[in-house]
């Protein structure tokens, strides 16, 4: 690819979430989750076009309060279940005629603390290695989460799961580093309507630092938001001068 590519960013936002009703909307140190992404995608330069994706009456009034495009999700696509690369494909074939994005990134509410540099180094990142069907942001892995420490109940008994791994890893000093994901990922529209997903391989990898990895999926996680916001453990300048 020569040249900066085009970019279009995806925001899929249901109404009908089950774990939290109405979670998009949710209320985050006063603002509605789905303004975060929303904004960190507008302050960046890269991204042509914005689509906000949702079945959601409530949900499509403030998209289009934030200065959002609405692309009314089709209700065969909603569901609890839906993989979220269907219904990006199903955009793209729809929105996109004879000139589709290069690249289209994943922009998901449940990552509030996305920065408009996260997305400007991943897109940087995929431009430079122009073999890379997909890129992501991903976060060292803590240790007590690495994959040998992860274990297995069975019959209230607990058991490593890679048990020979673990004995050979007793410590973080010699387990081999992991990663987990970060708060972004885009993929080649190829790669996209190919049905390779957004995960495509090889996949360009772009490191952040925790907490802004952090993923908001319940109640509870609001709260520990708005502590680290608030104990400026995370800094958002992109939101200060939004309504």
């Amino acid at each position: 690819m020569s040249g900066r590519p085009t970019v279009w960013a995806l925001l899929p936002a249901r109404g009908g979430s089950k774990s939290v009703p109405y979670k998009n909307l949710l209320p985050l140190a006063g603002r509605p989750l789905l303004d975060y992404g929303v904004r960190a995608a507008q302050a960046n330069g890269w991204i042509d076009r914005i689509i906000g994706s949702t079945e959601d009456a409530r949900i499509v009034e403030r998209f289009k309060s934030l200065g959002v495009e609405v692309d009314d999700r089709p209700a065969r696509l909603a569901a609890d279940d839906t993989p979220v690369a269907e219904v990006a494909v199903d955009m793209l074939k729809r929105l996109g005629g004879n000139k589709p994005p290069d690249i289209l990134l994943l922009v998901q509410p449940t990552s509030p603390f996305l920065l408009p540099e996260h997305i400007t180094a991943l897109l940087q990142r995929m431009t430079d290695d122009p073999q890379a069907r997909s890129g992501q942001t991903v976060s060292p892995c803590p240790h007590n989460h690495h994959a040998w420490n992860q274990r297995v109940v069975k019959d209230g008994r607990v058991g490593f799961i890679f048990a020979e791994e673990r004995r050979r890893g007793y410590n973080k000093q010699v387990k081999p580093k992991h990663w987990i994901f970060g708060n972004l990922v885009g993929a080649r529209t190829a790669a996209l309507l190919a049905g390779e997903g957004f995960f495509a391989e090889p996949s360009a990898a772009v490191e952040i630092a925790s907490p802004y990895d952090f993923d908001l999926d319940t109640a509870e996680d609001v709260k520990v938001a708005e502590a680290l916001l608030s104990g400026g453990v995370v800094e958002l300048p992109h939101m200060r001068s939004k309504n």
